[in-house]
């Protein structure tokens, strides 16, 4: 033993740290950077003056809504910490930055609510292929034991949670913790370095228990360790360090570390762990499959527009060396210039000569580059590693273009589309929360005021009967009139076929010529039928009619045709459709029965609902439900699950609608118009 992990990985590393909402990640970081000697003294979250907290939407709803970076040095060695949301609305924040980290620190706590949104977390870990850390915040107001608190923990990991420090009590309360490592007492003290202690007898059996069940799981990856468990041979101290560090970097198990950020309480233990067991760069790059070489391999991790540097791409070098003034390329061969290399510290930035691989740095205004792309020395560049509302004032939309262009670089997960049926700038994202902080930036950070509501639903309309109809349009004002004269057929067709047009014109009734023109006439007025809505699932027929040798004209049975239209589909029986989508829920299970009570209250249908493969105790409910229902259904979603259920919504059918719904909507159909 002793010789698995190959020893300590030195060199700047970047560490994310994640969790659910609420957990303590901002809090971590402030200790993390107090401890380190990075800020002055740790401010708490509820002060408003935290590392993190430099957004005025990040302090108006007391949440991250964005990454922050934050370098420091501890024991000689380069950190660069990375706070991410914790809210699943900014969890997109997350992926770029993830991919390109060493590690990932993930502070859980003892709350049973908070397990669906830890499991969505530790997924993504996995997907990523990252190593973890557990940081157990909150001991002191932990009710349960650290034991029972990882069991309940544990169906949100698919490695082993290994319990690598136990608390110690002192009249109930928790004082300090003890290493089953290093097999060393620590008493706490508040913003500041723990007190080496002996273990005390009282709590030496307990100690003993849990450091076997910390061997035990080691054993299952050492042949030579379980061999030692079963012969009740106590293995060396060095040779279970290099266990706890294999497994870690291998992503065999998740150690689990115990404190209270915010008192500072158990980071120096969390610092030196990572310091010893972390993965470096070298890693990083063959997990992301960058290529070896001398070549400098630089990966975007987040695009930011400052009021007063500009543009600014934190990025993680992989490879090679980096130089202010450096010219990179990206895959389709662009050449994008280096203007500035600085390390980060939330919203302040130092400004540096160079980086090299492994360091986190800003590089300033690569003005065709955004986040998740990658960039490389070599000409050409290399293959990508990571694959990742309507103004108030017209005068306005050329400003909000190029602020909303900022805003995607910034967030790649915002979607822009123009809706042509309802003339709408449609911007999509995660949630009602991402939105809400999209549409303030809009508002605060580029002095645009915007006006945000739900999309338009895009009803049509249809007929029930068949109908004939005679059209005809006779002008006479001076020399040539017009004449154009149409008998149609209306008549109503099955779901889904859109529009057809024929002709059984005999005897040139209507020339050839202008019989293009009544379809012209018929499809122009099928925008926009009798109720106000464009007409589907209609067939019109030329049957018959008349012309004039002089006064008939294309524009003549254009409007001939519209006019047979207008009186004919009045007789139809013209009824409403709206779209019905096919929704399919991703929900813990134990919140299952109330999205299923949820769903007729929406006017929808549950087609099936059954677990979700490969997630334990997550369902997937589908249904189909109206449109007109689904617009701010993520906010109920989220209420019922803790704020991680997620829907995805496609298109299934058209269905009639009647009645007061229907008034409703042909109503607000005619203001709109």
């Amino acid at each position: 033993m002793g010789t698995r992990a190959g020893g300590r990985r030195t060199g700047p590393k970047c560490i994310a740290i994640v969790g659910p909402f609420a957990s303590g990640k901002t809090t971590l970081l402030e200790a993390i950077l107090a401890r380190t000697g990075a800020i002055p003294r740790q401010n708490p979250v509820s002060s408003g003056n935290t590392v993190s907290d430099h957004s005025p939407e990040a302090r108006a709803h007391a949440m991250s809504v964005e990454a922050t970076f934050a370098t420091t040095e501890f024991m000689g060695e380069k950190l660069t910490f990375v706070d991410c949301p914790g809210s699943i609305e900014f969890s997109f924040e997350a992926e770029p930055v993830l991919a390109a980290c060493d590690i990932a620190v993930v502070v859980a706590e003892a709350d049973e609510k908070k397990i669906p949104a830890l499991q969505l977390i530790m997924r993504k870990l996995d997907d990523l292929g990252v190593p973890r850390i557990m940081f157990l915040n909150k001991v002191d107001k932990a009710i349960s034991g650290v034991r029972d608190t990882l069991k309940l923990l544990q169906p949100a990991s698919s490695v082993p949670l290994l319990l690598r420090q136990i608390p110690l009590r002192k009249n109930g309360v928790v004082i300090g913790s003890i290493d089953l490592a290093l097999e060393r007492a620590y008493i706490y003290r508040e913003y500041a370095e723990s007190e080496v202690a002996q273990i005390p007898s009282d709590d030496r059996a307990r100690e003993l228990e849990a450091r076997f069940s910390m061997l035990e799981t080691l054993a299952d990856h050492d042949d030579q360790l379980m061999e030692q468990l079963l012969e009740e041979i106590e293995p060396p101290k060095d040779a279970i360090f290099d266990d706890l560090a294999a497994d870690l970097r291998d992503g065999a198990v998740t150690p689990v570390l115990i404190g209270t950020a915010e008192k500072g309480n158990g980071v120096l233990r969390l610092l030196k762990t990572i310091r010893h067991d972390a993965p470096d760069i070298e890693a990083t790059r063959k997990r992301l499959g960058a290529p070896d070489g001398n070549a400098t391999v630089v990966q975007v991790m987040k695009t930011i527009h400052t009021a007063h540097g500009g543009k600014l791409s934190v990025s993680r070098i992989l490879s090679g060396q980096l130089a202010d003034a450096s010219e990179l390329f990206l895959s389709n061969g662009t050449t994008a210039k280096v203007s500035g290399i600085y390390k980060m510290l939330g919203k302040d930035q130092t400004k540096l000569t160079s980086a090299r691989a492994g360091d986190t740095v800003a590089l300033g205004k690569l003005d065709d580059v955004t986040t998740g792309q990658t960039l490389s020395s070599a000409k050409g560049g290399i293959k990508p590693l990571v694959t990742l509302m309507p103004p108030k004032e017209r005068k306005d939309e050329v400003k909000m273009s190029a602020a909303i262009q900022r805003l995607a670089e910034e967030d790649p997960s915002l979607s822009l589309r123009h809706n042509q049926d309802s003339a709408e700038t449609v911007l999509s994202g995660h949630g009602e929360m991402h939105l809400r902080v999209v549409r303030e930036r809009l508002e605060g950070k580029n002095q645009i005021p915007v006006e945000g509501h739900a999309p338009a639903v895009p009803y049509r309309e249809t007929i029930r009967k068949t109908a004939q109809q005679r059209g005809r349009h006779k002008k006479q004002s001076g020399g040539h009139g017009q004449f154009g004269d149409v008998v149609i057929e209306i008549k109503p067709l099955p779901r889904g076929s859109g529009f057809q047009f024929t002709d059984t014109i005999t005897g040139g009734a209507v020339p050839k010529t202008y019989i293009q023109s009544v379809e012209t006439g018929v499809r122009d007025y099928l925008k926009s039928g009798p109720l106000g809505f464009p007409v589907v699932d209609v067939a019109v027929n030329l049957s018959d009619g008349s012309y004039h040798a002089v006064d008939s004209s294309d524009m003549a049975f254009q409007m001939a045709a519209k006019l047979a239209m207008k009186e004919g589909m009045a007789a139809c029986s013209p009824v409403l459709l709206e779209p019905i989508m096919k929704v399919e829920i991703v929900t813990p299970s134990d919140a299952t029965s109330k999205i299923i009570a949820l769903i007729p209250q929406r006017r929808g249908q549950i087609l099936r609902y059954d677990a979700r493969p490969g997630w334990p105790g997550w369902d997937i409910v589908e249904a189909t439900m109206p449109q007109a229902e689904i617009g701010d259904l993520i906010i109920e979603l989220r209420s019922a699950t803790a704020g991680v259920a997620s829907y995805r919504a496609t298109f299934d059918h058209m269905a009639e609608l009647t009645g007061r719904l229907a008034d409703e909507a042909m109503n607000a159909n005619g203001k709109a118009a």
